[in-house]
């Protein structure tokens, strides 16, 4: 036999559950289609306080167009934080929220996150939810944060050990596993250069399962006139590429120096030769079965692996 479907909550039902859990009604925001459309919020007299203009919703507009968000969000000082779990750990970290988008059936799933931040509350139906987005919104929640600033170079690194630089690399979804390798094998510190797809954009994130957050990174600005800083800052920095005189990376590790800056290239052509050529040493990832490169995410994964300084037991 199939259950009748729930009858969606009405506003007044979201406000007065809400003010259970300790978030005030002065912080609910609702929108419909209507709202995106630019035709104004609801039309209940009593309910004109807790509507919201399409403006307000600006943070949350064009949200699959890539090329539109990569510029919008650095330059307007935000990131977004895309379900539940990747905002709690961005609060974890000690990110800052500038709002939450969600439905009224996933509000109470943050309630306890949320109740403890002023941060308005923009909760739309499902369709209008998508409307403003450009996806449907399946996990639960969006959050607008405030983008931390970027620490120096030499002040990131200041106590690392291992470091790992990414060069050009485009794709989000490889910054993201990048990030994620580097959190799971004991990286101190990351380094993206100008060319590099953001680390805070929100695929990157997903991808990351959050570890963005957690290993400290910064853009180094010159590049790959940065190799002379690094070195300059005690880092041997070896190149991840197939030369002639690359060093297995098992090798490399075995003695590896006390400071290491390893460098990952970009998807297609990988490094740059002026970058390998500025860089101490070349390492590579011996290989079979005719295969003589791997996915940059995945070369990663192998490099720190084979770096980690301090390996801790897996679950």
């Amino acid at each position: 036999m199939n259950t009748p479907a729930k009858a969606p909550l009405t506003r007044q039902q979201v406000i007065d559950r809400a003010a259970e859990l300790g978030i005030t009604a002065d912080r609910l925001r609702f929108f419909d289609e209507e709202t995106i459309n630019g035709e104004g919020g609801g039309s209940a007299v009593d309910e004109v306080e807790f509507s919201v203009s399409a403006t307000e919703l600006y943070d949350y507009t064009q949200l699959t167009d890539v090329a539109l968000r990569s510029v919008r969000e650095p330059a307007e000082g935000l990131f977004i934080a895309e379900s539940s779990k990747i905002i709690r750990r961005a609060h974890a970290a000690g990110m800052v929220p500038r709002s939450y988008l969600t439905s009224p059936k996933w509000l109470f799933d943050l309630a306890d996150l949320i109740a403890a931040y002023d941060a308005p509350i923009f909760i739309g139906t499902d369709a209008a939810v998508e409307a403003l987005t450009g996806f449907h919104l399946h996990r639960g929640a969006l959050a607008a944060m405030h983008r931390p600033a970027m620490d120096d170079v030499s002040q990131l690194v200041a106590k690392a050990r291992r470091i790992v630089v990414i060069e050009d690399v485009v794709d989000h979804t490889n910054v993201g596993a990048i990030f994620r390798s580097a959190a799971a094998f004991g990286v101190d510190a990351v380094l993206v250069t100008p060319r590099c797809a953001d680390p805070l954009y929100r695929r990157s994130i997903r991808v990351s399962m959050g570890t963005v957050f957690q290993v400290p990174w910064t853009r180094i600005e010159s590049w790959p006139a940065g190799v002379d800083s690094l070195r300059e800052l005690g880092f041997h920095v070896a190149a991840l590429a197939l030369e002639q005189d690359s060093v297995a990376i098992r090798d490399f590790a075995a003695n590896a120096p006390e400071r290491t800056a390893i460098v990952f290239g970009t998807e297609g052509d990988g490094l740059r030769r002026s970058t390998i050529a500025a860089c101490d040493s070349t390492v590579m990832i011996p290989m079979s079965g005719g295969v003589d490169s791997l996915n940059v995410a995945a070369a990663s994964a192998v490099a720190c692996f084979a770096l980690q300084t301090e390996p801790e037991a897996a679950l």
